[in-house]
């Protein structure tokens, strides 16, 4: 603490008395703007990417929040949408998914947004775009995955931590009172009775087809195929390609071309993304993320909530293999 401390008064120090500008706390409250990142001609392509952990949920810093996941590329994706050049979309996914509920929330505004725009969206699958991650890229009218992209894990999860085993050492016991047999379903403090877990599993069940499902009316892949991806394995691009979970493995200049080609523009035209304040030396492989892309970065940042979503018990389209329980 003392030393937290003493960091802090050094850099207000030294930024009082040297001249140094350290963006300590970003400003939140900027509107996103246009920046253009290549090309003159007329039409746009925007890019809008799908960074981290998919959530509704604000992320959290040391001071203040910044925007959830699904708020920010829905605002972007507004900003696109009223754009009248803005021909084509490009999602750049690199997420390992997130909650169910904020995977389905995002996949259904790209979706509505494309009805509404009527304009071509491209996937470009960055290193992982995985579960929910791959829930999100549905949308998609051609899906490009890198060579090393990590894809798939088409299935759900639910967890939650147990400290039974915990409060058993420390003889600490919790008092429950309800209304209900299963009011307390899914409490940490017991373990889950048979027809809980039973509950549970059907609950999983349903979600798990609803993505199944899914996949199924975009991909348009066979049973045997279905079959396989059911499993919720991972797989590298060549693997996703061949099941037909992906059309065509590439690189981001590559997917761009192809978002020109399928929205009719030249080569030319030009490439847009949206961010709260400009980037030296911007292109297209710049780092988007919920909070304020800014030339001066925030000296701290702590998405503890990102990095640890499993704190939060509940169902996730999401692969987190370090999070994994026993078998």
């Amino acid at each position: 603490m003392y030393t937290l401390v003493f960091c802090l008064f050094t850099v207000f120090f030294v930024s009082g008395c040297g001249g140094i500008n350290f963006n300590l706390w970003p400003d939140r409250s900027k509107p996103l703007k246009e920046r253009v990142l290549e090309g003159k001609a007329e039409g746009k392509v925007a890019i809008i990417p799908i960074t981290g952990i998919i959530s509704e949920s604000p992320r959290r810093e040391l001071i203040g929040k910044e925007p959830s996941l699904v708020q920010e590329v829905v605002a972007q994706l507004r900003l696109a949408e009223k754009d009248p050049e803005v021909k084509a979309v490009l999602l750049k996914v690199a997420s390992p998914g997130g909650t169910v509920t904020a995977s389905d929330l995002l996949y259904h505004e790209i979706m509505a947004f494309k009805e509404r725009k009527k304009a071509k969206i491209i996937v470009m699958m960055m290193g992982t775009a995985a579960s929910g991650g791959y829930y999100v890229s549905l949308p998609g009218d051609v899906l490009y995955a890198h060579p090393t992209t990590i894809t798939g894990s088409i299935g759900v999860i639910f967890m939650r931590p147990t400290v039974t085993t915990l409060m058993d050492k420390v003889g600490v016991t919790v008092e429950i009172n309800k209304t209900g047999k299963n009011k307390d379903m899914g409490s940490p403090y017991r373990t889950a009775s048979p027809e809980e877990k039973e509950i549970f599993a059907g609950l999983i069940d349903k979600m798990g087809k609803r993505f199944l499902t899914l996949v199924s009316q975009h991909r348009k892949i066979d049973q045997t195929q279905l079959s396989e991806v059911a499993t919720a394995r991972i797989y590298l691009a060549e693997e996703a390609l061949s099941l037909k979970l992906i059309d065509k493995i590439g690189y981001l200049p590559e997917a761009l071309k192809e978002a020109k080609k399928q929205a009719g523009l030249s080569e030319n035209a030009k490439v847009v993304i949206y961010r709260r304040s400009a980037l030296p030396d911007d292109n297209i492989y710049g780092v988007s993320t919920p909070g304020p892309e800014t030339a001066k970065p925030s000296l701290i940042d702590l998405p503890l909530a990102d990095l640890f979503p499993a704190l939060q018990p509940g169902f996730y389209y999401l692969w987190a293999p370090g999070l994994g329980g026993n078998q």
